[in-house]
């Protein structure tokens, strides 16, 4: 699947939706029926998963590092569970946040691993299983609702609430990962990251299916690096539209921005027209913390640039507070019944 949403995606359906239609039948059929069918190995552990409906960012990683800290809070010791994409690992790994590297394990494991435990694994059972041995009590799974590879107690999906589901049109012809219905019947909850209206639709369906919907924000740690300076904002994330608007709504001065694609490996040209640019209208570097994380891990050159780019980190907060503690305990509660029952 390709790394760069195309942008017909996030709009009203048209010629290029249509034409692919045929193809997006017979993926949807494939998709939906693996997920009917679905009946994973399970852990002796809870498991949540943190999934989205569609392909390209709406907020997983923020949200499981969001529940990792309310897990720790409430007591427990949370791993995570990673598919590692944008890495190069194809075994079991448990990542090393002060020696691994994005490029061997993905940036977004790394950014994962600083908050809790985390093994990158494509068997996701496995990786529950290798967590579960360090002493781990509770797993999020990042990713993986489709997959059906691990059993989980709670599916809470993240909808991004400026792109909602794009076209709504299954892939390829839209982002969809499976049609909408076969994933709200595996949904137990929703949480629309954002307030735009782009996901009404979908927030309607989910309330229609007595699903529960949640609400949360990305909001920067400190202002700190955007106060007062105009900006040449920069990322290759999911949806880069997103980091340039929660720059424009912390007040920052957004006076450029560039968009690559997701996971993208920065080469030192890149970086050359970004610096280029910069200097050129007298703006200040920014980029997401995930970006930072590829930064770091590139050319002598990119590591450099590193050190004189502006990072925005953020937080995802939710508007009620007791959002993920009511979560995790809901999660725990169906794991010690399926317990019972197995018993």
């Amino acid at each position: 699947m390709t790394s760069e949403a195309p942008p017909f995606w996030w709009e009203k359906p048209d010629w290029r939706a249509r034409a692919l239609s045929p193809l997006s039948k017979i993926y949807g059929v494939v998709a939906g029926r693996r997920i009917r069918r679905a009946a994973p190995p399970a852990v002796p552990l809870p498991v949540l998963c943190i999934g989205n409906f569609t392909l390209g960012g709406a907020g997983k990683t923020p949200t499981s590092i969001a529940f990792a800290h309310a897990a720790i809070v409430a007591g427990l010791k949370p791993g995570i569970v990673s598919r590692g994409y944008g890495g190069t690992f194809s075994g079991l790994h448990r990542v090393d946040p002060d020696h691994d590297s994005a490029r061997h394990v993905g940036d977004e494991p790394m950014l994962l691993a600083r908050h809790a435990p985390v093994v990158v694994s494509a068997d996701r059972l496995a990786g529950a299983r290798a967590l579960q041995e360090t002493g781990c009590d509770f797993i999020i799974m990042d990713d993986g609702f489709q997959s059906a590879r691990l059993h989980f107690d709670y599916a809470l999906m993240v909808v991004d609430a400026g792109r909602g589901i794009g076209n709504g049109h299954v892939f390829p012809g839209g982002p969809l990962r499976a049609p909408l219905t076969d994933q709200l019947v595996r949904t137990d909850a929703l949480l629309k990251i954002g307030t735009a209206n782009g996901a009404d639709q979908l927030v309607r369906n989910a309330a229609r299916a007595a699903r529960p919907i949640y609400e949360a924000v990305l909001k920067p740690t400190s202002t700190e690096a955007i106060a007062g300076r105009p900006l040449l904002a920069f990322a290759g994330i999911g949806d880069p539209s997103k980091f340039f608007r929660t720059l424009e709504e912390a007040g920052g001065n957004v006076a450029r921005t560039r968009s690559f694609p997701d996971h993208h490996p920065y080469t030192d040209e890149d970086l050359d027209d970004l610096t280029k640019a910069a200097d050129k209208d007298g703006l200040v570097l920014i980029t997401t913390a995930k970006d930072q994380v590829r930064l770091l891990d590139g050319s002598p050159r990119a590591k450099e640039f590193a050190k004189g780019t502006q990072v925005l980190e953020i937080e995802l907060v939710f508007n009620h507070p007791q959002t993920a503690s009511q979560i995790i305990r809901e999660t725990r509660e169906r794991a010690k019944m399926r317990a019972i029952k197995r018993s």
